[in-house]
């Protein structure tokens, strides 16, 4: 079964499948506790550049235990277009009485560092629905474009954070509101293979059209899923490889194939040193594949990342030498 629950978003005419619907807070970058040490950055920080939806509970309330569910799921159905803190009064009685907090639950929202809006009390998903939708429409001067770059960035920062089915059901919303997103999709095929769902993802994939398989983060992600599979075969054979280094370190296809074995376990740094290794010792080795295996790499790992970026000037510096 699809992480996402059902289908794989495919463009080509089937719907993409509903963002899962969370039971509790979502973990990461839409949702997210707070206390008076850290309300400037969470809520007023963050505000300069997306609403920000905060409400004020207690766990005795009972309307508070209806609402927060409610804000929870409508905030995640946004996809990114708003945030949402929740603030303990107990625990946070200071903050509650700067903010003259009278009753529970009460809700404010944010933008650009000051309250745009409130309400109190337990309403209807319909009024909290259409109270939400205002606020974004209200906030968003850039446009729906601009929505879904911030929707973007929470997906990517909730996958990074190890938060999937957060960022799928991002992707997902995103996809439904620009069915040709491709860093949507590329994201949603990292998304599946986090998960472990390589056919899944390979499936994707497969039924993307031309115009969106050939966009450079759905390329880079094709690469990473190839990789995975490559390196599939290689997990857990680290013990034997090293052996066989340590017997002869000139064993480039041993070097090759551990560096294989590093990379399906995560250890990216260690896999790219192994390659660069080879390309020390014998650069035109196997019709130069380790420089090439590391050119895949870098593609997987995007251009601008920090260990890409790293690994190619330790390449230079050894070509170059």
């Amino acid at each position: 079964m699809s992480l996402f629950g059902m289908g794989s978003g495919n463009p080509n005419g089937a719907a993409p499948a509903a963002a899962p619907q969370a039971a509790a807070a979502p973990a990461g970058a839409l949702i997210k506790d707070t206390d008076i040490r850290s309300f400037a950055a969470d809520v007023l920080d963050v505000s300069r550049s997306v609403p920000v939806i905060v409400e004020f509970w207690a766990t005795w309330c009972g309307p508070c235990k209806q609402l927060m569910p409610t804000l929870e799921k409508l905030v995640t159905q946004a996809g990114g277009a708003v945030r949402m803190v929740k603030v303990d009064i107990d625990k946070n009685q200071q903050l509650a009485a700067q903010l003259r907090i009278q009753s529970v639950p009460t809700v404010y929202a944010f933008y650009q560092g000051q309250p745009v809006d409130a309400f109190q009390g337990a309403l209807p998903e319909s009024q909290v629905k259409q109270w939400i939708d205002h606020l974004i429409k209200s906030t968003s001067g850039a446009g729906p474009a601009a929505a879904i770059e911030e929707a973007l960035a929470a997906a990517k920062q909730a996958l990074d954070e190890g938060d999937i089915q957060t960022a799928g059901g991002i992707y997902q919303q995103i996809v439904q509101a620009d069915p040709e997103n491709a860093p949507a999709y590329a994201g949603m095929i990292r998304c599946l293979m986090a998960a472990g769902q390589t056919e899944q993802a390979a499936g994707l994939l497969a039924d993307l059209p031309p115009e969106i398989a050939g966009h450079a983060e759905v390329k880079a992600a094709a690469t990473a899923l190839a990789l995975a599979e490559q390196a599939g075969a290689a997990r857990g054979a680290t013990g034997g490889l090293e052996a066989r280094l340590a017997a002869d370190a000139n064993d480039h296809q041993a070097r090759f194939d551990l560096a294989m074995a590093l990379y399906a376990e995560g250890r990216n740094e260690e896999a790219a040193e192994a390659l660069i290794e080879i390309v020390r010792r014998d650069r035109t080795w196997n019709e130069d594949a380790a420089r090439a295996q590391l050119v895949k790499f870098f593609e997987a790992w995007g251009a601008a990342d920090k260990l890409t970026l790293r690994m190619r000037r330790r390449l230079s510096s050894v070509m170059f030498s």
